[in-house]
């Protein structure tokens, strides 16, 4: 079970922290990563990072803006958002991928969060 915080409103140019806590049995050994869906546009992926953190990768759009971050074979992970866009509101979710790396295939990840909301407003 994966729980995601730290969403809310924020104005463009600023910075939010996403967490993701799993449980350790299904997360530890695994890579996780973000995704977020916006009104009318299919899930998409964000960021994403290996079991012990020495691998991660980002979407185009939020490269230099974002970092993910876990300690090793931890099951929390982080999503610290900077210089947000109102293109960045979306409903975030956290999952945990089948496999120790990370994925941009939302089919290699078997696990997902209930999301949280990011809005950000002009």
């Amino acid at each position: 079970q994966l729980q995601a915080s730290g969403g809310g409103l924020v104005q463009a140019g600023g910075s939010l922290r996403l967490s993701c806590t799993a449980s350790r049995r299904t997360a530890s050994n695994n890579g996780m990563a973000w995704f977020r869906q916006a009104p009318g546009k299919e899930r998409e992926f964000v960021a994403g990072i290996a079991w012990n953190g020495g691998g991660t990768g980002y979407a185009d759009s939020v490269k230099g803006r974002f970092t993910i971050s876990r300690e090793y074979a931890s099951s929390t992970m982080n999503l610290q958002m900077n210089s947000l866009k109102p293109e960045d509101t979306a409903l975030y979710y956290c999952a945990v991928a089948r496999k120790s790396f990370y994925s941009t295939r939302q089919a290699e990840y078997a696990s997902w969060g209930q999301g949280t909301q990011v809005t950000v407003s002009s």
